[in-house]
């Protein structure tokens, strides 16, 4: 699937106002997803548990909404490959990652770091030869990732550091950037967004299970209170309007939109676990994010520039 293809399809349905509300709204639910996780810790719900049964709540609703629109998701060996392999990257090797790094070092610095898989994306699109040397595009990825530094230094710097879940936070975004050149380079011919979630999802379920068996991990979660089931539904619905919402906006918006959505999250996700988790604001906030909001304004800036010269080729 091709950007002229991706543009034509927004030009023809003129719909702008689309992929601008998926974006707000998918970088809203990334950004709660994440402090969800934080207080399903404070109630007793491991990582894995509760990333597995709410994406399985989620692949259950995506289901339901592919069978009501007669979008069932397409069986083949193409399409097989493409649910599990990004479903590793994507979903379950990522957020289990990034789930079990929030008690350790904090909601709103995983929130912070969700800012920064375009970027990383953006430099293997390059190492790939998907797209070409922009010198605004990689004064922007140089800029975010010095502001990514600088979180990190101050980070490692705190005297109660833990240096293994900082890295393991930072290994997130890499899966996260991984996943997304994956599904542009292998997305299967004539799938709809709301088709692939759903088997995406499914995937990701059997692997988080797989995982739960072979490890000492369990997917048990607490049967005395309703609490922990009401917070796995909650987080299914985010799930599920979070996944589908990165399809559509990777179908009608383009890569450039898409590199907006980890920082839609992180202005959503760094706010709630400051100021209704009683977060304390990670050191080097302001000029670590300021830095990355500059780099990610940069490489969205090269990206229309780039679409305007493609257009005016056409």
């Amino acid at each position: 699937m091709s950007e002229p293809t991706e543009q034509q399809i927004s030009r023809n349905r003129n719909t702008w106002l689309i992929p601008f509300a998926c974006l707000l709204t998918g970088g809203a639910l990334t950004g709660i997803s994440t402090n969800l996780a934080k207080y399903a810790g404070d109630i007793g719900l491991t990582p894995l548990a509760f990333l597995f049964w709410s994406i399985t709540g989620a692949a259950f609703i995506l289901s339901i909404v592919a069978l009501v629109r007669h979008e069932s998701p397409p069986f083949s060996t193409r399409s097989f490959e493409y649910y599990f392999i990004a479903a590793l990257v994507s979903v379950a090797g990522s957020n289990l990652l990034l789930f079990s790094a929030i008690p350790h070092v904090g909601a709103g610095f995983v929130a912070l770091t969700i800012s920064l898989p375009p970027l990383l994306t953006y430099l293997g699109a390059l190492a790939l030869r998907i797209e070409t040397f922009n010198v605004i595009r990689a004064s922007g990825v140089a800029t975010a990732l010095l502001g990514a530094g600088v979180l990190a230094v101050h980070k490692f710097s705190a005297p109660d550091a833990s240096i293994f879940w900082i890295l393991i936070a930072l290994c997130g975004p890499v899966l996260l950037a991984i996943g997304n050149i994956y599904r542009t380079l292998r997305w299967p011919d004539k799938a709809s967004p709301s088709a692939l979630a759903p088997g995406m999802l499914i995937a990701a379920a059997l692997l988080l299970m797989l995982f739960s068996t072979l490890s000492d991990f369990s997917i048990d979660i607490p049967r005395e209170r309703l609490l922990p089931l009401g917070l796995i539904a909650v987080q299914s619905c985010v799930f599920a309007g979070q996944f589908l919402l990165l399809f559509l906006l990777q179908k009608t918006g383009g890569p450039v939109l898409l590199s907006l959505l980890g920082s839609v999250g992180a202005i959503v996700g760094v706010p709630v676990a400051i100021f209704l988790q009683g977060e304390q604001p990670p050191e080097g906030l302001f000029l670590g994010a300021t830095l990355i909001a500059i780099g990610v304004a940069l490489v969205t800036w090269g990206g229309v520039k780039i679409a305007r010269v493609a257009k005016e080729d056409v």
